[in-house]
């Protein structure tokens, strides 16, 4: 799959989200076989680019690439500007999130707000195009209501634009992540338009990456939800796609040891009070379906240290290991 002059090493992309796919975690997906990662949104909004927040979602380095940067905003010299201003910090591919169903960003017409209007839509696909000399590609979702899935429309609005790849999360913005996501809209979006169509939405295991790729016919498979304390499904769904085989789950001890460099990269990118704070999350999502995650959660939520965190991580696998040692 190509993007602009990027080929990708695989067709599977790490969704952008709020709060999670930050550099830290956007380069621990790409070493375990995402092909690309998206940046959590920066605001178009330049009296935000100061922020620390901001800086820190816009920092690519050491990144492999292509770096993608997903801007959002409704106005089309705004976010003209904030591809420009990304673009010379180091973004190779530039998103435009029209596919976020999130109030705050609905609110100020911006995300999945915008399918509505789809000559704002133009408007604004057309100004970042025309600002940058990178890849432009855009995200949406399959409509605003069910009674009105226009994504059709916006695909076609996004290729005469330039738009050089379409992600679509199988969902319309009203849905926003209720309900399950539905295929039959991305099959007619790729069949509508000749750029690269990546699907979204629900993609939790290689067999369902397996059938949303042959039911839509699509160039590629957006990875988001599935990937949160999970970041070894890109390798799983890769080697699947290639050889029909599942490989074998991690072992406790290396998803010990992928959780503890994550923390470390978190603590270096955050410094250690953020990056503590940031950490507990992921630790949550990672911890998920072990047997004493539970206690071990409300336990670690209370840690306020670095060298707490980690030793309370390392101790709570260590001792998953030694039970099934025991048990053996």
């Amino acid at each position: 799959m190509k993007i602009g002059p990027y080929e990708l090493s695989n067709p599977l992309i790490l969704a952008p989200m709020a709060g999670v796919t930050d550099r830290p975690f956007r380069q621990l997906c790409k070493n375990l076989g995402a092909g690309m990662a998206v940046s959590e949104m920066v605001s178009s909004n330049s009296l935000l680019w100061g922020s620390a927040k901001t800086q820190r979602r816009a920092n690519h380095d050491g990144e492999t690439t292509p770096r993608s940067v997903q801007i959002a905003g409704a106005d089309p010299a705004m976010m003209a500007e904030a591809a420009r201003v990304n673009a010379d910090s180091g973004a190779d591919i530039i998103d435009i999130n029209m596919g976020c169903p999130a109030k705050k960003v609905c609110n100020v017409m911006a995300g999945s707000a915008l399918l509505k209007h789809e000559q704002l839509v133009a408007r604004i696909l057309e100004a970042v195009v025309n600002a940058v000399d990178i890849p432009v590609t855009l995200k949406i979702r399959t409509g605003w209501d069910k009674a009105n899935r226009n994504g059709v429309t916006i695909a076609r609005i996004a290729q005469e634009s330039g738009v050089q790849a379409l992600a679509v999360h199988g969902r319309t913005r009203a849905c926003a992540y209720l309900g399950d996501a539905e295929y039959d809209t991305i099959a007619e979006i790729k069949n509508a338009v000749s750029i690269p169509i990546i699907a979204n939405g629900d993609i939790t295991t290689p067999e369902k990456a397996k059938y949303v790729l042959d039911y839509t016919n699509v160039d590629g498979i957006m990875i988001g939800r599935a990937a949160q304390g999970r970041p070894w499904i890109f390798r799983e769904v890769d080697h699947f796609l290639k050889t029909g085989q599942h490989l074998p789950p991690p072992a406790l001890a290396e998803i010990r040891d992928i959780l503890l460099g994550h923390l470390e990269n978190l603590y270096a990118f955050y410094g250690d009070f953020t990056g503590v704070r940031v950490a507990r999350k992921h630790i949550s999502w990672y911890s998920k379906g072990q047997p004493h995650g539970a206690a071990f959660r409300q336990h670690i939520n209370q840690v306020e240290t670095v060298s707490q965190q980690l030793a309370a991580t390392k101790q709570f696998f260590d001792g998953l290991i030694e039970e099934l040692d025991r048990a053996a």
